[in-house]
């Protein structure tokens, strides 16, 4: 066991303020107060440091030999598709369960040793609510407090604080089952960090939000990184990534393909991506033809337009060469652009299938026991 030396102190700050200006209704989250607890005195560098991480259910390897290092601070997104292995990365770092191989660090505690000291320094915020729908937001917020050794004055104070930071103060006394799906969500990662936590984990936060929820949950992470928060985010939305992550690992088939800036991502598939509309979609196999010849790249079709077409290039001069030759042969084009690739055209790139794709990720976790992290 190591000699860990800490501390516990407050933190008082005057306010930490995030506006909302992508809605129409923009929220302003001020936290007071915000008190941190049992950090360590000689700051490290990384948050999370994992090397050679292994899960297996049965035959499937679920985690595959994943390697991460986060730093402290961040927004670390996790992006894949339904069964790639997000949610069993996550429950693995949180110590729900254990690796079948490999080594990990989580704020320099090893987590097969000291487990139990992990767990005092991070929260999970899962992908369905944890909260009792049967009792108000004020209740809950309120119970969990005092689970975590809060006096009754001390919990309510701080209920409300985070009710009021969160956009909830109105609804603070209204049964839980009353709640939209956005209020459910700010509602789960308010009790998420009534102790705030140095790192905490975001498993798949916005699903089933609207985009105004979806940007008040972007700016409720933004908030808890101002202050010193760690976070690690799961998700299937190539946007949300783009938006908050700091870095993004891309993870297929248990397995990280690819990890970097958003800016790196995009730069990693080619230097622009070439998309087009057809006047005449019938015309779209000639027109493959005539691109793939031009350009030396592969042709993608639009899913849900059929006149679309799009391919990555590496020389942007070929493109006025494909444009002139798809007119000498008399195909149409409506219009055309030339610009730099989407998260989605990375993700394609990399893996071959939409993000959006299912797997059996989540099958496989709830046909087998998990067994604790400690």
């Amino acid at each position: 066991m190591k000699n860990k030396s800490t501390v516990k102190h407050r933190v008082d700050e005057e306010s930490a303020t995030i506006i909302n200006d992508g809605t129409t209704n923009p929220i302003k989250i001020e936290l007071k107060n915000t008190s941190f607890v049992l950090r360590d005195k000689e700051p490290k560098q990384l948050a999370i440091e994992a090397k050679g991480l292994v899960k297996k259910f049965g035959e499937k390897r679920a985690v595959d030999g994943v390697d991460l290092a986060i730093p402290k601070g961040t927004v670390y997104g996790f992006l894949g598709p339904n069964g790639a292995g997000k949610t069993t990365t996550i429950r693995i770092l949180s110590t729900l369960l254990k690796p079948d191989d490999g080594r990990v660090s989580i704020l320099g505690y090893d987590l097969a040793n000291e487990a139990d000291e992990i767990r005092k320094r991070v929260s999970l915020t899962g992908q369905f609510a944890s909260v009792d729908e049967d009792l108000s937001g004020l209740e809950n917020l309120v119970m969990i407090g005092r689970l975590l050794g809060f006096s009754r004055k001390e919990a309510k104070e701080r209920a409300w604080e985070l009710l009021s930071a969160f956009a909830l103060e109105e609804a603070g006394k209204q049964q839980v089952k009353n709640y939209s799906g956005g209020m459910k969500r700010r509602l789960d990662i308010a009790a998420s960090i009534v102790v705030t936590p140095e790192l905490l984990f975001l498993d798949e936060p916005t699903t089933g939000l609207d985009p105004r929820s979806r940007n008040q949950v972007w700016d409720i992470v933004r908030m808890l990184v101002s202050l010193g928060t760690t976070v690690l985010l799961t998700t299937q939305y190539l946007d949300e990534a783009d938006q908050i992550a700091d870095r993004i690992a891309v993870i297929d088939h248990g397995r990280i393909i690819a990890e970097g800036t958003s800016r790196e991502l995009k730069a990693s598939v080619g230097t622009g991506v070439f998309q087009l509309r057809l006047k005449v979609p019938e015309e779209s196999e000639r027109a493959e033809e005539v691109l793939s010849g031009k350009l030396q790249t592969e042709i993608h079709f639009s899913s849900t337009d059929s006149s679309a077409m799009s391919a990555q290039v590496t020389n942007t001069a070929l493109v006025a060469e494909a444009i002139s030759e798809l007119t000498k042969e008399g195909i149409e084009v409506i219009d055309f652009s030339l610009g730099q690739p989407s998260l989605d055209e990375v993700f394609l790139s990399l893996t071959g299938n939409p993000p959006e794709e299912k797997g059996s990720e989540g099958y496989q976790e709830r046909n087998h026991h998990t067994e604790g992290g400690g």
